[in-house]
């Protein structure tokens, strides 16, 4: 009797691309760089390891569009509608940031910490991402034109909701939604010092975040991880 094999999926290249990069931010979310291989990579893709070359060249290459997916991903992820009114937007921002790191920790703290040195590609992904996001910010609060002030306020924020994130990842000792009302606090005082700065920038202040409550600020349960020794 013939048996006949079990019919296998095609993907198109684009699609083939698209699995591979989301098993490659599985992969090196579980793992450190330097602990992937193309041979693993290969064999959880069950591709051979002359089609990944193929594809992308090689493990460095293959890891720099996975970060430059990741970014793309983040930037999407952190995109919230303009019919959510402020400062609700950009707290709902602040949680998908959040929630974006969390799912891809591993990954998220070597890519912020240079997990493979300092690539140019890598440190240009980041960058570039940077910038769309501050873009991002600067076209949703009215302003179109160079502002400089605002612009170097945003970029600071930036810097520390990044911050933010690694410290939350590598302690969590304080709850996230106390860090999300340092940061919008932080932003609002940011945005007042722009203003004073530049006053005739097309952009009105509201009013400042409430402050959080004592309950939201209090640390979460251990989760169960063991009290790093002094």
């Amino acid at each position: 009797m013939r048996v006949t094999e079990p019919h296998r999926a095609r993907f198109s290249v684009d699609e083939r691309r698209a699995q591979l990069l989301e098993l490659g931010l599985r992969l090196f979310a579980e793992r450190a760089y330097d602990e992937v291989s193309i041979d693993d990579i290969a064999s959880a893709a069950n591709i051979s390891k002359g089609l990944l070359y193929h594809y992308y060249g090689g493990k460095r290459a293959f890891y720099v569009a996975c970060v430059a997916h990741a970014a793309e991903a983040l930037v999407e992820r952190t995109h919230m509608s303009d019919e959510i009114p402020e400062p609700d937007r950009a707290r709902a921002g602040l949680d998908a940031y959040f929630d974006y790191a969390e799912e891809h920790a591993t990954a998220y703290v070597a890519l912020m910490r240079s997990g493979i040195g300092n690539d140019p590609e890598v440190a240009a992904i980041v960058e570039a991402t940077r910038t769309r996001i501050v873009r991002r910010a600067l076209d949703g609060m009215g302003i179109t034109t160079p502002r400089p002030a605002f612009r170097a306020a945003l970029r600071a924020w930036i810097g520390a909701v990044e911050a933010a994130c690694l410290e939350h990842l590598e302690h969590r000792d304080v709850a996230r939604v106390g860090l999300v009302d340092m940061l919008l606090a932080g932003l609002y005082g940011l945005l007042v010092v722009a203003k004073q700065l530049d006053p005739d920038a097309p952009f009105a202040l509201g009013p400042p975040p409430q402050p959080p409550t004592q309950t939201e600020t209090a640390s979460p349960p251990s989760r169960g991880s063991r009290r790093r020794q002094p």
